[in-house]
């Protein structure tokens, strides 16, 4: 799939910036039948940023949200600023 039918939008909520700072984690919104490995080489290929995990929901709108943690050299907050979040 192409990184950006993958990747929807990036989350931007109160918990989402808390998640940036403490966690080294960025919140996406991305397509329902996307899969971690989709995600991971989306967000590699699209935005050129190194993940160690993705962890996926379904949430009750039925939206599919992925937690992305950053590698260490990556703070997310800096991620986050280039992508326009912050």
């Amino acid at each position: 799939m192409e990184p950006f039918k993958v990747i929807k939008y990036p989350v931007s909520t109160e918990k989402a910036v808390r998640l940036m700072e403490a966690d080294n984690k960025l919140t996406f919104i991305v397509n329902l039948r996307a899969t971690k490995k989709e995600i991971k080489d989306s967000l590699k290929k699209g935005f050129g940023i190194d993940i160690t995990s993705v962890r996926t929901f379904i949430t009750p709108e039925g939206k599919k949200k992925a937690y992305v943690k950053l590698t260490k050299d990556k703070p997310a907050i800096d991620v986050a600023t280039q992508l326009g979040i912050m």
